[in-house]
């Protein structure tokens, strides 16, 4: 099995067995590849950005099926990285079985919890940047029907609609949302035909925005969406460049900086759970020129309001990976 390796900084890309310097950090993407534009690439853009804000280098690894994932952290563990990052909740029982075996090298997880005491778990309050998205939606939304595509039915993807159904009720009580999910295995992650098939299907069923939540898949809708003359939504990543004027808005899970943050800590990574929030810029919605003629100043005031009302608690926004249920439909 060939892994990709490589030293940001560095000449050349070295095998991981090659004896790279030690305590290099290190960061494993998820399936999709670190270029998925979304989930994935945000993760590389942290690192990257914190190779040229220090000058460092890094170790990476791009994954080319679920059996890599025990062999993959084992190499980087053994090459002494420190720490190591991973992206994404898949790698979590991997990781609870890997992480005892080497007690000196610390991990960071994202959206998992994994009980280890090497281990950080860093989670998103996914639901309150979704909230926000979701009040946007139901502003822009000319038929009253707006769409959902998730990626990988779990729960960390319900916790994404719970909040954005909450967000469009919450504007319009009367408003319709098609919810919809890829698939049950993490395939449907990366399968933007199959995600431009949904979102076709929920336009013609009236929704006029879409909200992806899909990885790689997400591309595929963006896609649909731009090409049927109606509004997406990104997410993860800022995705409104991909079709400027027709992206709303973005929701934003901070991502790059749970990795920017990680490997700078360096050894020091403090392990146990870290929650990313609306308080702290962990989750927010994209603002730039290629959305900024979409979203109208009354859009811009009441998504304001409900981030203030969020942070201080006057608006409570349900989280589905607390609590599997979701007080609107």
């Amino acid at each position: 099995m060939t892994y990709f390796t490589k030293f940001l900084g560095a000449a050349t890309a070295l095998a991981l067995s090659a004896g790279a310097a030690l305590a290099d950090p290190a960061i494993i993407y998820d399936l999709g590849g670190k270029f998925d534009k979304s989930f994935n690439e945000a993760a590389f853009n942290g690192a990257k950005r914190w190779a040229e804000e220090t000058g460092g280098s890094y170790k990476e690894l791009e994954m080319q099926s679920e059996a890599q994932r025990e062999q993959a952290l084992r190499k980087l563990a053994e090459s002494g990285a420190n720490p190591i990052v991973m992206t994404g909740f898949a790698f979590g029982d991997t990781l609870n079985t890997v992480a005892p075996d080497y007690p000196d090298t610390k991990f960071a997880i994202i959206d998992m919890v994994v009980d280890q005491p090497n281990v950080e778990s860093i989670n998103f309050k996914s639901e309150q940047g979704s909230y926000l998205v979701g009040m946007m939606a139901a502003m822009a939304s000319k038929t009253g029907t707006v769409g959902f595509v998730g990626g990988m039915d779990v729960p960390l993807i319900r916790q994404f609609a719970c909040g954005y159904v909450q967000g469009v009720k919450a504007t319009n009580p009367n408003a319709k949302v098609i919810q919809n999910m890829t698939g049950t295995t993490p395939a449907a992650w990366n399968d933007p035909v199959k995600g431009g098939e949904i979102a076709k299907a929920q336009i013609s069923q009236g929704a006029d925005v879409i909200y992806a939540a899909a990885g790689g898949t997400g591309i595929g809708v963006l896609q649909a969406a731009a090409d049927g003359g109606i509004l997406s939504i990104g997410v993860d990543s800022n995705q409104n460049y991909l079709h400027p004027g027709q992206v709303l808005t973005s929701m934003l899970k901070r991502v790059d900086t749970a990795v920017f943050d990680a490997f700078s800590a360096g050894p020091d990574l403090k392990p146990g759970i870290k929650i990313m929030g609306l308080a702290d810029n962990g989750v927010g919605v994209a603002m730039d020129d290629n959305n900024k003629s979409l979203v109208t100043p009354e859009m811009t005031a009441a998504v304001e309001k409900a981030k203030q009302d969020i942070i201080d608690g006057k608006i409570e926004v349900h989280d589905y990976m607390s609590d599997d249920s979701c007080p609107v439909e």
